[in-house]
């Protein structure tokens, strides 16, 4: 009896436990909805003090913490430039802080200076009339990672079917939900200096690379600035530079059996004509025509390794094995 009711008396524990973490799941945004729209934000031009990091977005819980901890009434925000599916968890890009003000108004000195003493920055994000966003509740803990499961997929499902260009994804923090919104506008402008810095040094490399013509020669230029146009035609041009040089023995050869048939077409008139005539392309090196060498008698057609041709005297001519 004693067993029984001891198996009975774990059961119902389990069931209580079972019950209370579904419970703390629902109400953390289990089964909230997650209705993406396209619309007006849920704030205006906003200030913000931030810190810039480059990691793995989960470690920037720490930059949250601590810029709750300095103002602790004030909205929290979390701006993020990279996707973590093609760019790698170190390389991608983040900014934590506090929203200082909102439109109009402007954040305080003392609490600029507040917020500078432990190393953030201020920066401005302007008003934009269209975004792609949605809400999420935040109650618990618990609510991010509901929220990374089930908002992120969607907001990437909604951009991607109607082929928006949105970024970055921004998170505001007010009350009892997460905002999450994307610019469809202005983008640029949500970019910080540590970003726009990344990205320029990065932009660089990749016109130092541009810049290296064909023959890996650097292309000269007084401008660090990369014209797409520009370095198309120049490897044009220089592609048919090398083109250009590479049939020059082609062209000297057929010059030259256009002048051999000019002034002895009594010994190889038809032979040669037919030569001329010809393109490369269309020559039997090993072959005759009629019955007849298509490569005078007295010179054979020597092919090279590069491809090229050039006439030499035969080996009966030169008395040569």
């Amino acid at each position: 009896m004693s067993d029984l009711l001891l198996l009975a008396l774990i059961s119902l524990l389990l069931a209580t436990l079972l019950a209370s973490v579904l419970g703390l799941a629902v109400y953390s945004g289990l089964g909230a909805e997650v209705a993406i729209r396209t619309g007006s934000p849920p704030v205006k031009s906003i200030t913000v003090a931030y810190k810039f990091r480059r990691g793995p977005y989960k470690e920037c819980g720490a930059l949250f913490t601590e810029s709750c901890s300095i103002g602790p009434r004030l909205r929290s925000i979390g701006v993020f430039y990279d996707d973590p599916k093609q760019v790698p968890a170190e390389k991608c890009r983040y900014i934590v802080g506090s929203i200082l003000s909102e439109g109009e108004e402007t954040p305080s000195d003392e609490l600029v200076r507040l917020y500078e003493k432990f190393g953030f920055k201020m920066f401005s994000f302007p008003e934009v009339t269209h975004v792609v966003m949605t809400a999420f509740p935040f109650r618990t803990f618990l609510s991010l990672y509901l929220a990374i499961r089930r908002v992120y997929p969607a907001l990437e499902g909604y951009i991607k079917e109607r082929k928006l260009c949105a970024h970055p994804f921004l998170e505001i923090y007010h009350g009892e939900l997460i905002y999450y919104v994307c610019p469809l506008a202005r983008q640029d402008d949500f970019y910080v200096p540590e970003v726009r810095e990344a990205e320029k040094q990065l932009k660089d490399i990749v016109d130092d690379d541009r810049r290296t013509d064909i023959t890996g020669a650097d292309s000269a230029s007084d401008t660090s600035s990369f014209d797409r146009d520009a370095a198309s035609d120049s490897r044009g041009s220089s592609l048919a530079t090398s083109v250009a040089s590479s049939m020059t023995p082609l062209v000297s050869y057929r010059e030259q059996e256009d002048g051999d048939n000019f002034s002895d077409k009594s010994d190889k008139g038809s032979n040669d004509s037919a030569a001329s005539g010809s393109s490369f392309e269309e020559l039997d090196l090993e072959g005759v025509d009629d019955g007849k060498d298509v490569v005078p008698s007295d010179r054979e057609l020597v092919k090279h390794k590069d491809g090229l041709l050039e006439l030499k005297e035969s080996s009966a001519a030169t008395g040569e094995e």
